[in-house]
């Protein structure tokens, strides 16, 4: 209220108090340049604001479309499964999930939660070399949260948890998401690595599955296409991206799409680079590697839940992992896509589609029950948690004093 007044009696050159000094009034010239300064920059301010207001609009409507449109994938996918269904495979359907056995189901879930320990310790570690040494329990339900919060938009749980971080541990959010980022380019190396392994290791029953599904059919289709014609395809589609890339950056080095992909492939490099400075390397390796271990048997011990998937083995497991993985990388959380894979991938091992296709239902809910139910948990436990702990630390301060 003093600063409008002050500023009513500057533009006015009148004033009522005796301890504003006259000298401090401005002449009707500099009252005029002064008013219009002032009433410019207040609609600078209001322009920033609506922009900024704008961009904010924008940035839901855009995160609203992101879950519609995934949410829109997973159902057609849904149903496009569905409808190839005959009775006698829905009737199958029915009668396998009528044998379930729930024990195996909370050995998954015990593995899931493991991954989560293993996921938050890695991030701690990680968090060590700038100094910080925040609550495993505010980590850890951090880490919660940030699944959940995947499940509605993409990759909202990686800027989720990182907020909760700058808020109950005061880490800054610029340094918490850059060791996010490290964790995901690991993430990624492992994934590689997996489908790499897997590759190898199943070549041949892979290779029948493709040359069934993929090449035959395309064949039929054009009778002068072969294996080698498509491997010719993919190897020159491969070049001519490569190539209208390096054409793009020498022409044009600060286009959106090069600029994204060289921050992409730095991010890669400097994440790898990054192992370097943490002071726990063989914890971090040791936590990493147990994460994807307890992926692993999330899926294995799923298995067991059904008669008809029960005998299907450690290979079967690796594949539905690494192919269902590429599913929930394209599709957020997996919905519809997850699936449908699994069904695929277990045709390899003389699983029927609608078997393949209910087991893969049921490790995807396995995963995603708990995701929402730890969500949930942690959304509401976390501030009562750190309220209460400010609460003891007042109390201390207090007492001391």
């Amino acid at each position: 209220m003093y600063r409008m007044w002050l500023l009513r009696s500057c533009l006015s050159g009148r004033s009522n108090s005796p301890g504003i000094k006259k000298t401090f009034f401005l002449s009707k010239k500099a009252r005029t340049i002064f008013g219009l300064f002032y009433i410019n920059n207040c609609s600078n301010t209001l322009n920033i604001a609506k922009v900024m207001a704008q961009k904010r609009q924008k940035s839901i409507i855009k995160d609203i479309l992101k879950f519609v449109i995934f949410l829109g994938i997973g159902v057609l996918l849904i149903w496009l499964f569905v409808r190839k269904l005959t009775p006698e495979e829905i009737n199958e359907i029915f009668i396998s999930l009528k044998n379930i056995k729930y024990g195996w189901l909370f050995v998954g879930i015990a593995f899931g939660i493991l991954s989560n320990v293993a996921r938050t310790s890695r991030w701690i570690i990680l968090m060590e070399p700038m100094g910080y040494k925040p609550r495993y329990l505010n980590v850890f339900m951090s880490v919660l949260i940030a699944y959940f919060a995947n499940l509605a938009i993409p990759r909202l749980g990686e800027v989720t948890r990182c907020g909760l971080l700058t808020k109950y541990e005061k880490i800054p959010f610029a340094k918490s998401f850059g060791t996010v980022i490290t964790e995901r380019v690991f993430d990624m190396i492992m994934f590689l690595l997996l489908f790499v392994i897997n590759l190898l290791i199943q070549f041949n029953a892979l290779q029948q599955y493709l040359n069934d599904k993929i090449i035959a059919p395309i064949q039929n289709s054009y009778s002068n296409f072969n294996g080698w014609t498509i491997l010719l395809i993919l190897l020159i589609a491969v070049v001519v991206v490569v190539a209208g890339y390096i054409i793009l950056w020498k022409k044009n080095p600060n286009n959106k799409i090069v600029v994204k992909i060289n921050n992409t492939i730095k991010g890669f490099w400097d994440g790898i680079k990054s192992i370097i400075y943490i002071k726990r390397p063989f914890t971090f390796i040791f936590h990493t590697l147990l994460l994807w271990v307890c992926y692993f048997y999330m899926t294995r011990f799923v298995f067991l839940c059904l008669p008809e998937t029960s005998h299907l083995g450690y290979d079967a497991a690796l594949s539905s992992l690494v192919f269902s993985t590429i599913g929930v990388i394209l599709v957020q959380g997996g919905i519809g896509i997850y699936p449908w894979i699994v069904s695929e991938v277990l045709l390899v091992y003389g699983v029927t589609s609608a078997i393949g296709y209910a087991m893969g239902w049921l490790i995807w809910l396995n995963q995603t029950i708990i995701v929402i139910i730890a969500g949930i948990i942690s959304l509401i436990a976390l501030p009562i948690i750190n309220n209460h702990k400010n609460i003891v630390v007042q109390k201390d301060d207090a007492s001391k004093e």
